[in-house]
């Protein structure tokens, strides 16, 4: 009896982890596992043998034949949460086995089993071929990732208060990248103030984080915490491929997926992570398709998923140095931060923009630490009832005050102009307006911070009077427009305008030849989305780019003899 409830009780367990059970581990039919056996080859496993171990690459996707597998989630301080049990007909996988990424769980046989391996690329291909069967797989690897994003244990381990800067700033680059993780405070949680103790860092080493495998970082940066969870891996530099693209917003994402889906072999560089600054837009609602709007997050993360499906490599985060267009090596060559260089037949400008920094006193030494360029859950509940500066009237601050508005006290919405016509989407508009708790401020602008460690205080002033005035506010967002991200373009004889932004379809150099739209005065690198000069900056426009210009891709690999279909 005590068994059987024990059993129930596992069972509850699983179905309150997995609200779509059903779709999240669907049992396969005996005639829909003979249509798999093409895809893969048959492995045998031992009562106790790992199938596959949290933090290391994970071999593909397994599908039991026979007997049972007991999957676990296990975090760097050795905690082990039980998951779901499978056993014949279901499948074991997750989204980042469609790349070979670092398994999430562990796996073990439960007495002896067999089973059939689908690699990597087998199971892309499965994907593909299989269409009917190929979606149900699809969803379930999606909603196992959502699934273990959301539960809140294994992963890494996250060790200092909730209010450090850059907690924040490890947990939104985690999340951003789908990562799982969850944060321990030292202040009440007895294991994270022992690891604190026993390594006695530093204010300026917290927060430190404790990786799956055991290491430790000190308050690591973003690439450092990469390498460490095996994000970055050095597989893709030794191949040429058809196409790079550098930059993973809307419009990269677009090429990737359209370009990968027509057979390119093609290579995706992100500095930080997927998505680009729409990735960290609360909700974008005048996109077509999406009546009820859908979040930054969940747009870009069903594009990267896709492309991945479709073959595309995505190097993220992985940030691009320099373009050598000389082609010395036969092709065009990326020199990338990490010391490593990858060969292309063509290239994707779609690096986006960088934040722009407004002028203020002690800018650089609050960002991270009171001062953000998005917003997104992880700030919001730093400022839960409190007075928030916001500062911008571009579509994006608009989105961004309704959902701070959420959880701050109240939200000081700063505009230099003297209006939001101009920059703003009218639903936006009236929906601030109709929003009690924020408050617009037109024709003012922010002068100053103060503040000990973080943030304390925020001066401004009137753009019409000379008076200053001062705020008691912690946490300042900044949503004042971007400036073009190409520094790493200098020397390689591509073009820019005034601004700094792309030029593209412009003759030059004397020749005759028609230079497609898309195409920079380099033949063969191409620019599209917020980078390119004249381009519409919106979502919408920066899918449209990232798809029109896989035919140009095609027409330039054609000419150059070097046909990819």
């Amino acid at each position: 009896m005590a068994a059987d409830e024990t059993k129930i009780d596992r069972l509850n367990a699983t179905a309150s982890a997995f609200p779509r059970l059903a779709q999240t581990f669907p049992t396969l039919t005996p005639h829909e596992i003979e249509r798999m056996r093409r895809f893969g080859e048959p492995r045998s496993f031992r009562d106790g043998d790992a199938l596959f171990e949290t933090g290391k690459p994970g071999p593909g996707m397994f599908v039991v034949l026979s007997g049972n597998v007991t999957m676990t989630l296990r975090d760097g301080l050795g905690v082990v949460t039980p998951v779901i049990d499978q056993g014949e007909g279901q499948f074991l996988a997750e989204s980042g086995q469609l790349s070979g990424r670092p398994a999430l769980v562990d796996g073990h046989a439960d007495g002896d089993v067999e089973t059939l391996l689908i690699p990597p690329d087998r199971l892309r291909a499965l994907l593909v071929a299989e269409a009917d069967l190929g979606e149900r797989i699809m969803r379930a690897l999606i909603l196992r990732r959502v699934s273990l994003i959301q539960g809140g244990a294994g992963g890494a381990v996250l060790i200092g208060s909730a209010s450090l800067g850059d907690m924040a700033r490890l947990q939104s680059f985690l999340s951003r990248n789908g990562q799982p993780h969850h944060f321990l405070d030292p202040d009440t949680d007895k294991d994270a103030a022992d690891i604190v103790a026993r390594y006695a860092p530093s204010r300026a080493e917290l927060p430190l984080v404790v990786c799956p495998n055991g290491n430790v970082l000190r308050n690591p940066s973003e690439t450092a915490l990469a390498m460490a969870l095996g994000m970055i891996g050095g597989r893709a530099h030794d191949k040429l491929y058809d196409v790079a693209v550098v930059g993973s917003g809307p419009a990269g994402l677009a090429t990737a997926v359209y370009a990968a889906s027509e057979g390119l072999s093609v290579a995706v560089f992100d500095s930080r992570a997927f998505g680009g600054q729409a990735g960290a837009s609360a909700r974008i609602e005048n996109y077509l398709g999406f009546p009820t709007g859908i979040s930054g997050q969940a747009l870009a993360g069903r594009a990267f998923n896709q492309a991945q499906k479709f073959g595309a490599e995505m190097l993220i985060p992985v940030s691009v140095k320099s373009l050598d267009c000389s082609k010395a090596s036969g092709a065009f060559a990326l020199a990338t931060e990490c010391g490593h260089s990858l060969r292309a037949k063509s290239i994707v400008v779609a690096s986006g923009a960088r934040y722009r920094r407004p002028a203020m006193d002690n800018l650089d030494a609050y960002e991270g630490r009171g001062v953000w360029y998005w917003a997104s859950p992880i700030e919001a509940r730093l400022c839960a009832n409190q007075d928030v500066v916001l500062v911008g009237g571009g579509n994006s601050a608009g989105q961004a005050a309704v959902f701070l508005s959420t959880h701050a006290r109240k939200v000081h919405m700063m505009i230099r102009g003297g209006g939001l016509g101009a920059s703003m989407s009218r639903y936006l508009i009236e929906r601030i307006e109709a929003t009690p708790n924020i408050e617009l401020m037109f024709n003012t602008e922010v002068i100053g911070l103060e503040g000990a460690e973080t943030l304390e205080r925020v001066r401004w002033r009137s753009r019409l009077a000379p008076d200053e005035f001062t705020l008691d506010i912690r946490n300042l967002f900044l949503f004042v427009g971007a400036d073009p991200a190409t520094n790493w373009l200098e020397g390689c004889g591509v073009q820019v305008d005034r601004g700094g932004f792309v030029l593209t379809g412009v003759q030059s150099g004397g020749n005759a030849r028609a230079v497609p739209q898309l195409e920079t005065t380099v033949p063969g690198v191409f620019a599209v989305g917020d980078v390119r000069s004249g381009s519409v900056k919106r979502v919408g426009g920066a899918i449209g780019e990232g798809a029109q210009v896989v035919a140009a891709l095609h027409g330039f690999l054609a000419d150059e003899g070097s046909p990819s279909l």
